[in-house]
């Protein structure tokens, strides 16, 4: 995210620079120039909001039966009933959150949240499968 924002940051910078000592005047036409300009400024800037909004907004809650993901402004919800299992895996310190109907999600959160993650999970969805890969062995552990 950060080094998207510094190429975001870089891009600016770069398009205000030609903008600035190129200008409009050496262009047969000043219309595609100041298209460009004007498109190169709005990209960067709106890619830079969008993965600031990411890195600062991004969030993970459970609210009765819904499970809700959000990514700055992207939002999405889950039906906890249609969770059937969960995986912790302690090499990649990742959640897998997996769902009838085949589909996954991958979570990331500290290592401190994974139990009370998982416990409101539980809360919401008792039949849901928790499983555990450790460092230790290569099969799975289930709880």
């Amino acid at each position: 995210m950060i080094f998207g924002m510094v190429l975001c940051s870089a891009g600016f910078g770069v398009n205000l620079y030609y903008c600035l000592t190129n200008g409009i005047k050496h262009a047969a036409d000043p219309v595609y120039p100041i298209m460009q300009y004007v498109l190169m400024f709005l990209v960067t800037v709106l890619l830079f909001i969008l993965l600031l909004s990411i890195l600062l907004f991004s969030s993970y809650t459970i609210d009765g039966k819904i499970f809700k993901t959000k990514f700055g402004f992207i939002t999405s919800k889950y039906d906890t009933d249609k969770i059937q299992n969960v995986t912790l895996d302690r090499k990649t310190n990742k959640l897998t959150v997996a769902f009838e109907n085949g589909e996954f999600i991958v979570i990331v959160v500290k290592q401190e949240w994974y139990e009370n993650f998982i416990d409101a999970l539980l809360q919401a969805n008792p039949k849901i499968e928790y499983n555990v890969i450790s460092l230790e062995n290569d099969g799975t552990d289930k709880k």
